[in-house]
């Protein structure tokens, strides 16, 4: 990614670290010296524009530091300026937006680019509010905030805007994203959404290393310039000083639905940090979350291992650059096996056809890729390797994560994983001589890790067995099987508990009913001792106890187990009888006791 070489007095520019861009703390009074040029695409509406063109002409920043460039984007009838207006009138025959505004960024001269709308009408102080910004460090994009107004359009610009336009109802969404990020200092995850080409300013040499406006895109060019902006080491400003007023409704505001439907189908692919719209596990996209490097000349087992250990990991939205001297090779048809350069030939053909792979001369990574991890041949990261380092890195919003893999007597062997926003931030601001890494440290943060703590290994003589996504896959397949077969033992083993409960109830119940039937026959035994003191007939005492224990045994005893009335009782209900037979004839009073009334005492 190219940059325009930063002036000696950058030199001392505060640094931000993430998007805190509060060190910066702009004087309130400061000496003009950036042009900046104002451009803004129009179609039709000449009533609007002279109103904007108006507003431009009341601004308190230098006249002479500000250049007003109109694109007509094909009017009909064609677009005019006012009488006397200091803007100068581009033609742009290729509709869209995008078009118009890279026709009008190749006219412009300035410093600073400000993107206007011919619908938005400045308040007087809103561009010396950001050039404010601009005059403190040369890496700002700076966004005003806007409010939408449906009063009816006058016939020229009020001298009191406010008394105009409002009421009027505020930028709701950029003003939510503001407020949940402390003005976009708490490490939002993309304050490149503050990018919005209504009131933007941003620093030149921003959008020369970004790059223009992608005119492929339909819609939300401004939120896929914005991105680009960030990845060149932008750092987004939102200034409430910086008003203007929308003159009516945007698309936007009222076809919300439809336009997101529109562009996220597109966007999706050239934002890789809107992961939410990444939602299939395995498709290709135009610009992939993370790039490996890895160098193709460390021999053919090494490479090829280190490459396809990258292929397996569980992060798809990935490539690999396989650097060597490619378009050096002559493979030899005649004695293949002694060719001197059979090794790169081999990682050649491996790879020459697999769609995540490049071969590259030189390191070749699209400036649009958020992360490069640069790997030496020959080490494996794990299945899940590249996506913790990842993790680590958004989590705390980290520039550089170096990765120890080896201590040699050469030196330290290490991956690294890189954000290429930071490298790129920390270029503009680094000092002559001042190594890179420093610089990246105080704009970002960097880290050491060990490789052995995230699963990295060399790969030996041979070629290893990898897993992949396919085992993963039959991993989940089994995992949920053995969850269903869990979840039916689980209700098996519910039903079983619930039957020994409703059972060991039953059991309650009969051990208290049992309990008052012994009770019963303790009282009807006591009472029978006591009627056997008394002088009466032995055979009506003894029958009628042996009657009532027989019945009270036999209810008790399980069905399976009575016998037939004719049959002789059991042995325990004959010796229950017995024992009762006997304690009755042995208490005094009983007519067997000899001296008693019986016919043997009566002798």
């Amino acid at each position: 990614m190219s940059v325009t070489p930063r002036d000696p007095a950058d030199s001392q520019v505060p640094r931000v670290r993430g998007n805190d861009y509060r060190v910066l703390r702009p004087p309130e009074r400061f000496t003009p010296r950036l042009r900046v040029s104002v451009v803004i695409p129009a179609y039709g509406a000449q009533d609007k524009l002279d109103l904007v063109l108006a507003g431009l002409a009341r601004q308190t920043y230098p006249a002479e530091l500000t250049e007003i460039i109109v694109v007509d984007n094909g009017s009909d009838p064609p677009l005019r300026l006012p009488e006397g207006s200091a803007a100068r009138l581009v033609v742009c025959e290729r509709p869209g937006r995008a078009a118009a505004r890279n026709a009008g960024l190749a006219e412009a001269t300035g410093d600073v680019i400000h993107w206007l709308d011919s619908d938005v009408v400045l308040t007087p102080g809103a561009l010396e509010a950001h050039m404010r910004w601009h005059h403190t460090a040369p890496y700002l994009s700076v966004t005003g905030y806007i409010r939408f107004t449906s009063a009816p359009l006058p016939d020229e610009l009020p001298d009191d805007l406010e008394a105009a336009f409002e009421p009027a109802e505020p930028h709701a969404w950029l003003v939510g994203l503001v407020e949940r990020t402390d003005g976009l200092t708490a490490n939002p995850i993309r304050p490149f959404s503050l990018h919005v080409g209504g009131a933007t300013s941003v620093s030149r040499r921003l959008i020369e290393a970004a790059g223009p406006m992608d005119e492929e895109l339909i819609l939300g060019q401004d939120t896929e310039m914005g991105y680009r902006l960030a990845q060149a080491g932008a750092v987004f400003v939102p200034e409430p000083k910086a008003r203007a007023y929308h003159l009516g409704p945007t698309m936007r505001m009222r076809e919300q639905k439809r336009i997101d439907r529109v562009s996220h189908a597109f966007v999706a692919d050239r934002i890789p940090t809107y992961q939410w719209l990444r939602t299939h596990p395995a498709r290709q996209w135009k610009i992939p979350h993370v790039t490996a490097v890895v160098s193709g000349t460390a021999g053919y087992e090494a490479v090829r291992s280190s490459v396809d250990a990258l292929l397996a990991s569980t992060v798809p939205d990935l490539s690999v650059v396989v650097t060597g001297p490619w378009d050096t090779l002559d493979r030899d048809r005649r004695a293949p096996l002694k060719d001197p350069n059979l090794d790169l030939v081999l990682v050649h053909g491996h790879y020459e056809h697999e769609g995540r792979v490049r071969l590259a001369t030189t390191e070749e990574v699209h400036p649009s890729v958020p992360f490069v991890l640069r790997l030496p041949a020959g080490w494996m990261p794990g299945e899940d390797s590249v996506a913790r380092l990842l993790r680590l890195a958004r989590n705390e919003a980290l520039g550089l994560i170096r990765v120890l893999l080896d201590e040699t007597p050469d030196g330290v062997v290490e991956a690294r994983l890189e954000r290429v926003a930071s490298f790129s931030r920390a270029r503009l601001v680094a000092r002559p001589g001042e190594p890179l890494e420093d610089a990246v440290d105080d704009v970002s943060g960097v880290r050491w890790v060990t490789g052995e703590e995230y699963d990295f290994s060399p790969s030996g003589d041979e070629l290893p067995e990898l897993v992949g996504r396919r085992a993963a896959y039959k991993a989940r397949v089994q995992a949920q099987a053995e969850v269903e077969r869990l979840t039916k033992e689980n209700e098996r083993l519910r039903g079983q508990v619930a039957k020994w409960r409703d059972e060991a109830g039953r059991w309650r119940k009969s051990t208290v009913e049992l309990r008052r039937e012994v009770g019963t026959l303790r009282r009807e035994l006591h009472a029978a001792q006591r009627q056997a003191r008394q002088p009466a007939p032995p055979v009506t005492l003894t029958g009628r106890v042996k009657r009532v224990i027989r019945r009270r045994v036999l209810d008790r005893l399980p069905a399976s187990t009575q016998k037939p009335a004719q049959k002789p009782v059991s042995d325990a209900s004959k010796q229950a009888t017995q024992q009762a037979t006997q304690q009755a004839q042995a208490a005094p009073g009983n007519g067997t006791h000899p001296g008693s009334n019986g016919h043997q005492g009566g002798a």
